[in-house]
C-alpha cells in the first residue's frame, strides 16, 4: 500500500527527481540501465501502468490523494506519495500539475529498430504492440529529427487514433517518455509500439532505410518536390508495408532522405498555404495512407 508522505522540505533529495533533475538527468539516472522519466496525469500514468511500467514515487496535491489520483495510488503499490498543498507543489516543480499528480517511473529497455521491425511483439510502447505485431506491421511512421516534445506527442496521438502500427524515431528527435510528450500525447506512447534508430548500424538515413527496404517497407517522404505525388496515389495504398516519413519542423527531411525514399508525397494545399505543422500533417497522412 502506497505511503501518502507530507512535505516538509522542499529542498529534501527524494524530490530532487520533480524539482532539481532535467529530463535528460532523469534518462541517465541508472546508466547503463535505463533511467527514470515522469508522468502526468491520471490517464497518462493510467496507461503507464497497464504497459508494465514501474512506478518509483508520485507527487500529489493534497486535495487530490482521495480524489482524481485516489484510483491510480491504489494501484501504485508501496511506493512513497509526496504530498502537499497545490500551490507548494506549482513552486516546488516550477510548473502547474495540469493533470494534478506526477509519477516517476523506471524506463524499460528499448529494442532496436531492427529487432522492432523483425520481432514486432518486442514492443516498446506497451503489450498493444503484441496485437498490432500478429498480423505484421502495415503502416509505420518515421520521424526525422522531430524535436519539439509537443509535435512528438501529438504525432503518437494520431498514430495511435489513425491506425498506425509503429514509431521509429531518429537519435535527433524529442524523447516521447519526455513529461510534455507523454502528457500531449494522453499516454499512447505506452500504446504504439516506438523505438529509436540507434545512430551506429542503423545509422539514419542510409542504414535506418536500408534496414526498412529488407523489412519489406516501401517508403513515403513527406515533403514539397517537383516530383511528389499526390497523398491518394493508388500505388501508396496499393503498398503491403508502407514507411511514412515526416521531418523536422521548419526545415522538412534532409536532401538524401528524400532522395533514398520510394515516393515522395504532398497535401494538396489551398489559398496559397505551402504546407502544414509536422503534427497536423501527421494526421492528415496517417488517414489517408493507413487505409491501405
Amino acid at each position: 500500500m502506497a505511503e501518502l508522505v507530507p512535505i516538509r522540505d522542499l529542498s529534501s533529495p527524494e524530490l530532487d527527481v520533480y524539482a532539481r533533475l532535467p529530463e535528460v538527468q532523469l534518462y541517465r539516472y541508472h546508466e547503463p540501465a535505463p533511467g527514470l522519466f515522469i508522468a502526468e496525469s491520471p490517464n497518462v500514468i493510467t496507461r503507464a501502468l497497464d504497459a508494465g511500467y514501474t512506478p518509483v514515487s508520485m507527487l500529489v496535491p493534497e486535495t487530490e490523494t482521495e480524489g482524481a489520483a485516489a484510483a491510480v495510488i491504489a494501484r501504485a503499490g508501496d511506493v512513497p506519495v509526496y504530498t502537499a498543498p497545490f500551490d507548494v507543489l506549482t513552486k516546488l516543480t516550477g510548473f502547474r500539475l495540469t493533470g494534478g499528480i506526477l509519477c516517476a517511473m523506471r524506463r524499460k529497455r528499448l529494442p532496436s529498430a531492427g529487432e522492432l521491425l523483425t520481432a514486432g511483439s518486442a514492443a516498446a510502447g506497451g503489450p498493444s504492440g503484441a496485437e498490432a505485431a500478429a498480423a505484421g506491421f502495415r503502416r509505420i511512421a518515421v520521424l526525422e529529427n522531430v524535436m519539439n516534445p509537443t509535435n512528438v506527442g501529438a504525432i503518437f496521438r494520431s498514430a495511435a487514433a489513425l491506425g498506425m502500427d509503429a514509431v521509429l524515431l531518429t537519435p535527433g528527435c524529442a524523447d516521447p517518455l519526455y513529461r510534455r510528450a507523454a502528457r500531449v500525447s494522453m499516454g499512447t506512447v505506452f500504446q504504439v509500439p516506438w523505438t529509436f534508430f540507434d545512430g551506429r548500424t542503423e545509422a539514419w538515413p542510409s542504414a535506418g532505410l536500408a534496414l526498412l527496404k529488407e523489412s519489406g517497407f516501401r517508403t513515403a517522404a513527406m515533403a514539397l518536390s517537383d516530383d511528389s505525388v499526390g497523398i491518394a496515389d493508388p500505388a501508396l495504398k496499393a503498398a503491403p508495408r508502407l514507411a511514412v516519413v515526416l521531418g523536422t519542423e521548419g526545415d522538412g527531411l534532409a536532401r538524401e532522405t528524400i532522395a533514398a525514399c520510394d515516393y515522395t508525397v504532398k497535401i494538396p494545399m489551398a489559398h496559397g498555404v505551402d504546407s502544414l505543422n509536422v503534427a497536423a500533417a501527421s494526421a492528415v497522412a496517417f488517414w489517408e495512407l493507413g487505409k491501405g
